[in-house]
């Protein structure tokens, strides 16, 4: 489990492909301390597990079910990406809980400067459409966010300063895609609604 809350930015500095997977090794100068092989490593919203490690580095292996699913096969050396560590007890919660696990991607559809924010605004799959409310919580590219409108298939952000220079939102143009995971929340009422109800 996650917060959302991004911790570091990590750049990726190597990519390997093997039938059809990938291992990728992030580069994380000043940020692994404490972290064990086999822990868990929210990259850019993703949930990664560390296979391999140096003082200043780690490398995971990406199946196919998530380079399908995520960002991820577009991913490049040299890429910068949100890094947060798996949650421990003790540690704030200061944004939502996040499991890591992507839904679908998000499309970023415009980018307007708004006093000393940017107001963001992106479309996802009509599918995960329902799961977006107003005042609700999302999570783009592993970054907690609280949703501020949604029209149709559209939803839109307020970035503060931090967020803007602190995560790779800052270097996000319109028509990119970022991952995208849904509250929990919503998931498991809509699967509890379902159980009740089949029909």
């Amino acid at each position: 489990m996650f917060t959302g809350i991004i911790e570091a930015l990590g750049t990726i500095a190597a990519i390997e492909t093997e039938s059809g997977d990938k291992r990728m090794t992030f580069a994380a100068p000043g940020y692994l301390h404490g972290v064990a092989l086999g822990d868990s490593i929210a990259v850019n919203g993703v949930c990664l597990t560390a296979t391999s490690m140096t003082d200043d580095s780690f490398s995971a292996d990406l199946s196919v079910e998530t380079l399908t699913a995520t960002s991820a096969a577009g991913w490049q050396v040299g890429d910068r990406v949100n890094l947060e560590k798996a949650l421990t007890m003790g540690k704030p919660l200061g944004g939502h809980w996040v499991s890591g696990h992507v839904d679908g991607l998000a499309i970023l559809v415009s980018c307007l400067e708004e006093a000393r924010s940017w107001r963001l605004q992106f479309e996802v799959p009509e599918a995960l459409a329902p799961y977006i409310a107003r005042k609700g919580s999302v999570t783009l590219d592993g970054i907690s966010l609280t949703v501020n409108e949604v029209e149709g298939r559209r939803f839109g952000v307020n970035i503060i300063p931090q967020t803007w220079t602190h995560t790779t939102l800052g270097q996000r143009v319109p028509g990119d895609s970022v991952n995208l995971e849904v509250d929990l929340m919503a998931r498991y009422l809509e699967r509890l609604m379902t159980a009740r109800n089949p029909a």
